[in-house]
């Protein structure tokens, strides 16, 4: 485990794949003594990367109250629908935590650009000027987003997407790897698109698209994650 007095508590939620990237990056940075990761019962007693599995969802708020621990952070990754980090992100900030912004020394942002609380920028990503990203999000490994994109919340831009200049994507948008959107395209809350797309028109809500251009495929539940 990592401990340090000095460094304030973090616990994380969620205890996958994606938690082990975010374990990577937080080692590199060293700023928070991380106490644990919280996830269903059956992964209890089980650690990742020499951190234990040593709470569930149910015990976030005892660790808040009892614990010393103010700082949580969702550390469940997204395939398609956001919906359950959203949930999680929600539970954790009812409960009193703060949830901070990590981002990647590996990765280069410009000085311009604001990120929302409970956002990862991973490794190798991009970000240039006047673009804005919003809470819960990940900017996954290699992505690229270009001058004065708008980014909501709850947004997964998977390994290798890229934003041309301008672009505006709502809540909860889910863009698979290697997507690519063209300039000043915007992108409907709650649609996916579908790994390797290239997307050069308007996308309404609740919707997935695929392929060159993306097209829409099918609709998706609205879930209400505005």
């Amino acid at each position: 485990m990592l401990v340090n007095s000095e460094r304030p508590k973090l616990i994380l939620v969620g205890g996958g794949g994606h938690c082990t990237v975010v374990l990577s990056i937080l080692r590199k940075l060293s700023s928070y003594e991380i106490v644990g990761i919280a996830d269903t019962t059956e992964k209890r007693n089980t650690a990742l990367l020499g951190i234990p599995v040593n709470y569930t969802d149910t015990d976030l708020e005892k660790v808040f109250k009892y614990d010393g621990v103010k700082r949580a952070f969702i550390t469940l990754g997204s395939v398609g629908s956001s919906e359950k980090r959203r949930q999680l992100f929600e539970l954790v900030k009812g409960i009193g935590f703060a949830v901070p912004t990590i981002v990647s020394p590996d990765s280069i942002l410009s000085e311009e650009v604001t990120i929302g609380e409970g956002t990862i920028i991973m490794p190798g990503a991009i970000i240039n000027s006047g673009s804005i990203i919003g809470s819960n999000c990940i900017i996954n490994t290699g992505a690229i987003i270009d001058h004065d994109c708008s980014i909501g919340d709850h947004v997964h831009l998977a390994p290798g997407v890229t934003l041309s200049g301008g672009v505006t994507i709502r809540n909860s948008v889910h863009i698979g790897a290697g997507a690519t959107i063209i300039q000043s395209v915007s992108i409907g809350e709650n649609t996916i698109v579908g790994a390797g797309a290239v997307v050069v028109k308007a996308l309404p809500q609740n919707v997935v698209v695929a392929g060159v251009p993306a097209r829409i495929i099918r609709k998706v539940e609205d879930i209400g994650n505005g």
